[in-house]
């Protein structure tokens, strides 16, 4: 209790030279981000020049990005390879598949780089999984083995997540299913329309497992990439089916909601302070306990051999929860291997290094969950 008493003198402190109506306005605002499904897309950079092989963009951290990025504008999607020269209009990179956007034109850099299945070599067949509160749809790429790879993307993502590494599962010999939950656009609202953090989606989850073992599977193994991350966390805690499990893969999950928080603040230069003020309305907003989607000092009930991949240049989901998730996992009897991407953005490790990536993934089935 004297730690948390230290901490709302600290909290109280910094946050005194601020009024009480502008810090609860702000951190109001920053639990309205975390929990409201979003409807637009924001364009944040341009296209300064393109012919028919490169695009030029201009300078800025997300366009820095190295490796193989998706560029998506209004109406359009390209495929762009890494920076190979710098210019005085900005950075050029290879267009390696789409037409070029016209210059002037805003876009941004999607670390889903892929839009369409046949883009990956794939023919994927539209399921509906059948949940508590209505048809969600997902993809499902058929395979012969009777253990299954179940991909939960991240909040305001889709199934084209996953489709970076379907390539990678469907080669080990898995059925794929690339699962939708709710409040993503196409399936089910939640009751309140808020996301719940993992908190209530993994249900969605749950039902897409039943689903595959309703369809042959005896097995499963889980991918998760951000929030997906949290939602197979709580999965792995609270459903009955979760020793069907063998094997799970984490890229930069969500482990720790605090840290998230206090990261955003960070990132806008505003006092750290006000995320735990922002905590405690989205707790109270969404009925949550956030200690209980904390899988560093709540880890979960059942623990699988697990692949954790996050970057170290994450800007979005701090890479600390995982390196202390890593070095904790010994001691929780947790078999976790632990994959640290130098320079990748969030979620992007594979667009980096999708060789090391693949590898890594395909190694790390093949020895704990091998497709039968």
């Amino acid at each position: 209790m004297a730690h948390h008493h230290h901490v709302a003198v600290r909290t109280a402190a910094a946050l005194a030279l601020v009024p009480a109506v502008a810090v609860v306005g702000l951190a109001w605002r920053y639990s309205a981000i975390l929990l409201h499904p979003e409807s637009e897309v924001v364009y944040p950079d341009r296209v300064t020049a393109a012919d028919r092989g490169t695009v030029t963009l201009a300078e800025s951290h997300l366009t820095r990005q190295p490796g193989t990025w998706g560029l998506q504008w209004d109406g359009g999607h390209a495929l762009v390879g890494p920076t190979v020269r710098r210019t005085a209009l900005g950075l050029v990179r290879p267009l390696l598949a789409g037409r070029p956007p016209a210059p002037g034109t805003v876009v941004i850099m999607d670390a889903g780089a892929y839009l369409d299945p046949a883009a990956r070599g794939l023919t994927v067949e539209p399921v509906d999984v059948p949940t508590a509160l209505g048809a969600a749809h997902a993809w499902f790429v058929p395979g012969d083995s009777d253990t299954w790879a179940i991909a939960v993307h991240g909040r305001g993502a889709s199934e084209r997540e996953a489709l970076r590494i379907m390539p990678t599962l469907q080669k080990l010999g898995y059925p794929v299913l690339a699962i939708s939950y709710r409040n993503d656009v196409g399936s089910p609202a939640s009751p309140d329309g808020r996301y719940h953090l993992g908190d209530t989606e993994w249900h969605d989850l749950a039902a897409a497992v039943e689903l595959a073992v309703a369809n042959g599977a005896r097995r499963v193994v889980l991918y998760g990439w951000s929030m997906g991350g949290a939602i197979v966390g709580a999965f792995l805690h609270r459903s009955p089916n979760a020793g069907l499990v063998d094997a799970v893969v984490l890229d930069s999950p969500v482990l720790d909601w605090r840290a998230v928080l206090v990261l955003q603040t960070r990132n806008r230069h505003l006092p750290t302070a006000l995320a735990g003020v922002a905590e405690r309305i989205t707790a109270r907003r969404i009925d949550a306990d956030f200690d209980d989607l904390d899988l560093l000092s709540h880890p979960p009930r059942v623990r699988p051999p697990t692949l954790l991949l996050h970057g170290a240049a994450d800007s979005t989901v701090p890479v600390q929860p995982a390196r202390q998730l890593a070095a904790s996992a010994p001691a929780l009897g947790w078999p976790l291997h632990y994959e640290e991407l130098q320079d990748a953005e969030h979620t992007a490790g594979w667009n980096v290094d999708p060789e090391r990536y693949e590898n890594a993934v395909a190694d790390f089935l093949s020895k704990y969950a091998p497709a039968t």
